[in-house]
């Protein structure tokens, strides 16, 4: 097989690709990325779309950015990086709405080289079940 053939692989539903990324890394419960993010521990990243922040809340602290933007923002190397995109060292908490997308995206952030990416097991509906703090 020559450099420049692909090999075909076999087609996956959404559901195996969560269980596959998920297995990469250790995902978080709310109340331990409150913690983390109030000891300074961890960067808690918002990546819902604006509609449901406005109708939901957002997190005190959380850094919002889309999630189209994710991996620009967050690449340490990158041109276009937010201030607190410090290093790979960073511990990340992706944050959706309800865990799904943010599974997607932290599993992103550690093709970057971001090898303390998670996610939120629940997304913001989780934290805000738990009563943590919210800003309508």
């Amino acid at each position: 097989m020559s450099g420049t053939e692909q090999v075909e692989q076999q087609p996956v539903g959404i559901d195996e690709l969560l269980d596959r990324v998920r297995a990469g890394y250790r995902r978080v419960e709310a109340q331990e990325a409150h913690e983390a993010a109030r000891t300074g521990d961890a960067l808690l990243v918002d990546i819902r779309y604006a509609a449901l922040r406005e109708r939901d809340g957002v997190i005190p602290g959380a850094l919002v950015i889309e999630r189209n933007e994710l991996e620009w923002r967050l690449d340490p190397q990158g041109s276009h990086r937010t201030p607190e995109a410090t290093g790979h060292d960073l511990q990340v908490v992706v944050i959706c709405n309800e865990g799904y997308a943010s599974s997607l995206a932290a599993a992103s952030l550690h093709q970057l080289g971001l090898h303390r990416a998670t996610d939120l097991i629940g997304g913001f509906q989780a934290w805000k079940a738990a009563g943590l703090p919210v800003v309508l």
